[in-house]
């Protein structure tokens, strides 16, 4: 697998891994489901969380975006990006609470609330370090035209990467929450609740040190 389909590979497990922690949102999509009593909600709230996803994952990547038509300092931002990612998984680590304005939301503001935890747990930060490989491999040729390149390119990758990101994201908790909304229900859950917390916080970390020795 060459290096540009082994970061969209990145981009998509991302998602994916987005997707299946609750933490995301999907359990208040069954939930919307079974107080309304009608399927159409869930998809309804998957798609307002899939909203808030995209644009938390654009806050995050846009202004990389502007960053990366500096060309001369793709290195240095690289390397910030990655250390960025490490003290995120650090200070999560280290604070386990959650925001409390967080736990209770209406469905109406479901878009709202996807947009806040997503920032709030640094899930646009996982991507930055993928994005900017793809923009470096934009800015492989040398010369001004790859500096050309790189500038032209970068906005529009910003986009895809947030699109693609965000598609494996709402198929995977959207999945999740059809099958636990028709076959379990939320009492299992609230039995059984898989608590993704310190594997979140320490894939945080470890996609930032991964990043970081790449770029070095």
């Amino acid at each position: 697998m060459d290096s540009a389909a082994a970061l969209w590979a990145a981009v998509a497990a991302s998602g994916l891994y987005h997707g299946i922690n609750p933490g995301m949102g999907w359990p208040l999509a069954v939930s919307a489901a079974l107080m309304e009593r009608r399927a159409q909600s869930l998809w309804r709230a998957c798609l307002a969380l899939a909203v808030g996803h995209l644009l938390a994952m654009l806050a995050m990547l846009l202004p990389f975006s502007a960053l990366v038509t500096l060309v001369a300092w793709q290195r240095e931002i690289q390397i910030g990006a990655a250390l960025l990612l490490i003290l995120a998984g650090a200070y999560l680590l280290i604070n386990r609470r959650h925001p409390r304005f967080l736990a209770r939301v209406p469905p109406s503001r479901l878009a709202l609330w996807s947009f806040l935890v997503a920032l709030a747990h640094g899930a646009g930060l996982m991507l930055v370090p993928i994005y900017l490989g793809l923009c470096d491999l934009a800015g492989a040729e040398p010369g001004h035209a790859a500096a050309g390149a790189l500038m032209g390119s970068s906005i529009g990758t910003a986009l895809w990467v947030a699109l693609a990101h965000t598609l494996c994201m709402t198929l995977a908790g959207g999945a999740l929450a059809w099958g636990v909304y028709r076959w379990i229900g939320l009492e299992v859950l609230s039995r059984g609740w898989l608590n993704l917390d310190l594997f979140w916080a320490l894939s945080l970390a470890a996609m930032g040190v991964l990043s970081l020795v790449l770029v070095l």
